[in-house]
């Protein structure tokens, strides 16, 4: 897309000063040499069994994300801004929601409409009056970042039900180390390895009042998740039971699980699952996935959910635009990172102007993700366009409309060799005793000429993401 930030060249039609010794060595790359290490990479992956599951595909379930050889690459200075305004916006949205399962301050102040949220299928009455250790409710946040085509950070999204790609994050880190070892001697990258010790000492941490020395599981769907590779990577890297529904069980408001020397008490729970299929007794009758009781123990305090009950109503689509004013209301400050210029369909008048200017804007449903229930008008047919006004017409609620950003790129290798390809950041941030985020994230990609779809069940890929740290990293011989 014309006008794109490119993270790697700049204006002059030179690398930018941080990526400089990386590009040189890159461009003194032969083509065959990068395609073999993506072929290396590939196997590697299959043999490691690195995939995710893909519903409704004929071609079966397991797919690899393709992954690309080249890194995004930032800059300490700039990391140390993104940190910054992302430990800032999380802040506000743990306060929003341990607020509107409480007081509910905001709501009377006038500063989201209360009917937005109180009627929002992401609100849980089930947890209003629950309290939870430290008031922490988003224990883990993958929040999607954009570079506009000014060079300005932007929040795309906040996910924070249950938030996933860390384990995509951490293997692509591991393969680039494979692959390119004298890169890693001479460039100076953060480390990202240690995330799964950071991610157990922040779980440890919210554990239930007076137990010092917490039981900590990782509860899955099972093996038919998607990102049930991802939740059996992390059980196994942080040294934790990976359990499911059935392996648990509740008496007298007390969460065990079953082992084989006999009934363990668990303390904390890093959930991989819905709120709706947690406890059959409380959500969905209809649930196999859950634990009879789990909520009542929940209730008593005996056990901690991580993330919280009830937290996606801090990530519904239709309470991201009011993100800045809950950092405002909360913390008494401005916000370090906008979000992207956002219309909300419930008001006539951004009712009326996107109807107007559909095929210039992106339209998303507020409960939907990974790609699915949008509208990119500027990519759509016709006919798109009028099926999708008609969808919005009948029900205007549904949706928000943003405008089509130029996503920044960056060189990535496709059939043609190295080419622009549009990416997204998703950094994931830890919320507990302290604030933590590992430098970098997922860089997500459209590896489709012209794409802006990142999303791996839309045939996006990702790469390895490089913070340098400070100080000059030496020359990279060719």
């Amino acid at each position: 897309m014309k006008g794109a930030w490119d993270e790697m060249i700049g204006a002059d039609g030179r690398a930018r000063a941080h990526c400089r010794e990386y590009s040189d060595w890159l461009l003194a790359q032969g083509m065959d040499r990068l395609e073999a290490k993506s072929a290396e990479a590939d196997a590697l992956f299959h043999r490691f069994g690195i995939t995710f599951a893909v519903y409704g595909q004929a071609e079966g379930t397991e797919r690899l994300i393709p992954f690309d050889v080249v890194p995004r690459v930032l800059p300490q200075e700039e990391w140390l801004l993104l940190e910054a305004g992302l430990k800032q916006r999380v802040g506000a949205l743990n306060a929003f929601i341990a607020d509107v399962y409480d007081a509910q301050d905001i709501l009377r102040a006038g500063v989201i409409p209360a009917e937005q949220v109180l009627c929002n299928s992401q609100y849980r009455p089930e947890v209003q009056g629950v309290a939870v250790p430290q008031r922490i409710y988003a224990h883990i946040a993958g929040v999607d970042v954009i570079r506009a085509a000014d060079g300005r950070f932007l929040v795309l999204e906040d996910n924070l039900r249950v938030p996933s790609g860390v384990s995509y994050m951490l293997e692509n880190r591991r393969m680039m180390m494979r692959l390119f070892p004298e890169l890693f001697v001479r460039c100076q990258v953060a480390p990202v390895e240690h995330y799964p010790e950071v991610l157990l000492a922040n779980l440890c941490s919210v554990a239930p009042r007076g137990v010092d020395h917490p039981t900590v599981v990782l509860m899955t769907p099972g093996a038919y998740n998607s990102a049930y590779f991802e939740h059996a990577f992390l059980a196994q890297q942080m040294g934790i039971e990976l359990v499911e529904g059935q392996d648990m069980f509740v008496r007298d408001d007390i969460l065990y699980m079953r082992t084989t020397r006999g009934p363990q008490r668990v303390d904390v729970i890093y959930r991989r699952v819905d709120d709706d299929f947690l406890d059959p007794l409380t959500f969905r009758a209809d649930s196999t996935l859950g634990c009879p009781g789990l909520m009542a123990a929940y209730r008593a305090g005996n056990v901690t959910i991580a993330n919280a009950v009830g937290t996606g109503i801090a990530d519904d689509k239709s309470i991201y635009p009011y993100v800045p004013e809950m950092i405002r209301f909360y913390l008494g400050q401005e916000p370090l990172i906008d979000n992207v210029p956002t219309r909300v369909l419930r008001r006539p008048d951004d009712l009326a102007y996107t109807l107007a200017h559909l095929e210039e804007l992106v339209v998303k449903e507020v409960h939907g993700a990974g790609g699915y229930g949008m509208l990119i008008g500027p990519m759509a047919s016709k006919d798109e366009i009028a099926a999708f006004r008609a969808r919005i017409i009948a029900d205007p609620a549904r949706y928000i409309a943003q405008p089509t950003l130029a996503l920044s790129t960056c060189p990535t290798l496709v059939n043609a060799g190295l080419a622009p390809r549009h990416i997204d950041l998703r950094p994931f941030v830890l919320s507990g005793k302290d604030t933590t985020i590992v430098p970098g994230g997922l860089t997500r990609v459209a590896l489709r000429e012209g794409s802006l779809v990142v999303n791996s069940s839309q045939g996006g890929g990702t790469k390895d993401t490089w913070v340098l740290e400070q100080g000059a990293p030496e020359r990279l011989d060719a």
